[in-house]
């Protein structure tokens, strides 16, 4: 029996090469080994109060850019998170368990205190079982998680412990953090400094939608300097940055050219870029024509995501029956 994997993500845009780098392709890969769910997390974005109408885009951006980059529905499942009700049923019974002090020395939710006091909400202080819901509805036993939800994980294993204790039953596997590829892809941004992030501007991300012309225009107002002063020397950040970015998406011997004449103090930073830009054009093109096609199919899309929301309910349903049945809410 395959071993059950959960992962989802927040509909706050487009994704870009840092997301397709760090985890979707990833997902793709995953599938075929694993019981895979993957889901859209939009009940987690309400934190942020999203106008119905750019929820409803970023929703449908998702759905359309995992297909595009080759989750296929039929071999797992893909839902949004607000059609399972299961979910938000289970984040109930977890909060009656979950305490103040705990929630409240979350990293998260002290960073979101601090980047926004005036919407300090309390969707943000239970953020953590939320997520717990999410993973413990399909009781999965692996997370593919960056360092910065280690901790959401730990909190997990937490609540579906202490369900287990208060319960007197062995209910809730001990969910583990898990790379799938051995190697992790870091993709910084094009600021110079940093991974790749919507937060740091459309500037700073290369998605996977941009047109050749976008691309282009991104790639050419990347930051660099002034050129190397010697041979061999250590390349600063913003160049090693996109290096590491031509490493992702050039030939091995592109790279080697330009790296090359990086060390000889012979290397063009306009020349450098363009083959930058050109060679994401071309890595880019067959996703972005994949997301232009699905998009214009709504049927296919609203299949996509009924079909997903009967597969996570059947599962979300058994685990929900077994726990009202735990708790004691029984029929008479």
């Amino acid at each position: 029996m395959k071993e059950t994997v959960v992962s989802g993500i927040r509909p706050t845009g487009k994704l870009h090469l840092g997301n397709y780098f760090g985890a979707v392709k990833n997902f793709v890969k995953m599938q075929y080994d694993f019981n895979c769910f993957f889901f859209i997390a939009d009940l987690h974005s309400l934190t942020t109060h999203p106008t119905p109408g750019d929820l409803h885009g970023y929703v449908k951006h998702v759905l359309v850019e995992y297909l595009a980059c080759g989750i296929n529905p039929e071999e797992t499942t893909i839902y949004i998170q607000s059609d399972v009700p299961e979910v938000a049923e289970l984040y109930l019974y977890l909060n009656m368990n979950a305490y103040m002090g705990e929630l409240e020395r979350s990293t998260s939710f002290k960073d979101k205190v601090r980047t926004q006091p005036d919407n300090v909400n309390a969707g943000l202080l239970t953020y953590p079982t939320l997520m717990a819901a999410d993973i413990l509805i399909h009781k999965a036993v692996k997370v593919p998680v960056g360092k910065d939800q280690e901790q959401h994980l730990e909190m997990t294993r937490t609540f579906g412990n202490r369900f287990n204790r208060l319960y007197n039953a062995d209910f809730f596997p001990e969910a583990q953090a898990f790379n799938y590829s051995e190697n992790l892809v870091k993709v910084p941004g094009l600021d110079g400094s940093g991974k790749m992030s919507k937060s740091s501007g459309e500037g700073n991300c290369i998605y996977l939608s941009d047109s050749p012309e976008v691309i282009r225009k991104k790639v050419s107002r990347a930051v660099t300097d002034g050129g190397p002063t010697e041979e061999n020397q250590q390349k600063p950040e913003a160049i090693q940055n996109l290096f590491d970015l031509m490493k992702i998406v050039s030939p091995a011997d592109t790279m080697k050219h330009f790296d090359d004449l990086y060390n000889s103090c012979a290397i063009r930073y306009g020349d450098f870029k363009k083959q930058l830009a050109e060679d994401m054009i071309v890595f880019n093109t067959p996703i972005r024509e994949k997301i232009e096609d699905i998009a214009k199919d709504t049927s296919y899309l609203r299949q996509v995501a009924k079909h997903g929301a009967l597969k996570a309910r059947e599962s979300a349903q058994k685990t929900i029956k077994e726990a009202r049945e735990l708790i004691g809410f029984r029929s008479f």
